[in-house]
């Protein structure tokens, strides 16, 4: 990790109009960190993969393997690891074009990649929305219909439709990409306010948050209701994320490496573990006091609760610090699939959504036990996993591809021009 001070210091000199000269340029420099050329986290693709796999769990019925998900053992679940990771990394893509390149093209690289991420929500409205109808139709039962959220399109298509393109109506399981479209185009002016000054954007953030629970701001949602993940205060983790990947986690390395630091967060998140356990186990609720009662819930997912924020926090923070960059277990084949899944998020994401419903489909059509559901949710962590390998192979085969007949061109050239 280089710093753009370090960039522009030179040696020291003993002219003092020089110095002051370095002074002032060193003072026009901006106060984060940029993150080495070429350089990738595995760690970030590794449980970004494992948030798509535990999201394609959650959205299948209650099976052997959702007791795997974190949402069962604290307040936090995957989609809090995703919408971190998705600000970590966009931060780590363009924070280098807002530095280098200027804010007018970073903001038309991050437009594109918005362009590209609403256009895939598009076609997966609406192959998602024919998988549904198909089903629905063959095996004559309109109950999939209301649980997945479209009657209403079938009511009035040509209403919803407008609604699916203004991000006002979704269906089940598809409220991820929304959430995802509106922070990435406000992460220009993320990123040029961080450029400015990063603790003061993050400070702004937090303050939005604070009006969010306080003014209960929202957006609407059709045909009723709201966004289940509300964009006011989920951007805090987004930007928090962002952050992180500019320098934050850096600055904060003396508090993360610290003991009490490590401690505070094991408690809470044992403490959290118990909170969990009384869901699923009520005689352990009467050792929970009342008074906690009354001011832990409900632990909002909409409003991302302060509980939910916190349990990420402890969770990353022990993450970080028993799982080191350099750890080898990072290139072992075994998890090589969760690192391709998560290099091709926005594709595995879109198939989870596909598979989930079908998954949801057998199994409510045929009576297999937990057998069955294990198996569903093994099929489809092998397909998303399979799809991940080829597209990671198709793309290398391309660029391998582009690199040698971009060669072949050149010296077909030059030979030309010999001539």
């Amino acid at each position: 990790m280089t710093s753009i001070a370090d960039q522009i210091a030179g040696p020291p000199v003993a002219d003092a109009a020089a110095l002051a000269k370095d002074d002032a340029v060193a003072a026009a420099a901006p106060a984060i960190t940029l993150p080495v050329a070429g350089e990738r986290e595995l760690r970030l693709d590794l449980f970004r993969g494992l948030a798509l796999w535990l999201i394609f769990i959650d959205h299948l019925p209650p099976n052997i393997l959702t007791w795997f998900t974190i949402r069962n053992y604290g307040f936090s679940d995957a989609t809090e690891i995703f919408i971190f990771i998705s600000g970590y990394t966009a931060a780590f893509v363009y924070g280098r074009a807002m530095l280098q390149a200027g804010f007018v093209v970073a903001t038309a690289r991050i437009l594109r990649r918005v362009w590209q991420i609403y256009v895939a929500h598009v076609f997966l409205f609406t192959i998602f929305l024919a998988e549904i109808s198909y089903v629905a139709t063959s095996f004559e039962n309109p109950l999939y219909t209301e649980e997945m959220g479209i009657m209403d399109f079938l009511k009035q298509p040509d209403v919803t439709i407008v609604q699916a393109l203004l991000l006002r109506f979704r269906p089940v399981n598809m409220d991820v990409l929304p959430l995802y479209i509106v922070l990435m185009l406000f992460l220009p002016l993320i990123l040029w306010l961080m450029k400015w000054k990063a603790d003061v954007t993050l400070a702004l953030s937090a303050g939005l948050y604070a009006l969010t629970w306080h003014y209960d701001l929202y957006l609407t949602a059709y045909p009723n209701g709201v966004w289940f993940f509300n964009p006011f205060a989920w951007q805090l983790l987004f930007v928090f994320g962002a952050w992180c990947a500019m320098g934050g986690a850096r600055r904060m390395s003396r508090i993360l490496s610290s003991p009490v630091t490590m401690w505070i967060s094991i408690v809470y998140l044992v403490a959290a573990l118990y909170v969990t356990l009384t869901w699923h186990v009520p005689q352990l609720g009467h050792m929970l006091p009342h008074r906690v009662e009354e001011w832990m819930y409900p632990i909002d997912k909409t409003d991302l609760d302060v509980l939910r924020f916190a349990h990420f926090l402890a969770l990353a923070l022990i993450t970080a610090r028993f799982l080191p960059k350099e750890w080898s277990g990072l290139k072992s084949p075994w998890l090589r699939p969760l690192i391709l899944c998560g290099q091709h998020s926005l594709e595995i994401f879109c198939l989870g959504v596909f598979l989930a419903f079908a998954g949801h489909f057998v199994l409510a059509e045929v009576s297999g036990g937990a057998a069955l559901h294990a198996l569903v949710s093994i099929c489809g962590i092998l397909i998303m996993s399979g799809m991940a390998w080829l597209i990671s192979w198709y793309k290398h085969s391309a660029d391998k591809g582009a690199s040698k007949t971009k060669g072949t061109g050149g010296n077909a050239d030059m030979a030309g021009g010999g001539a």
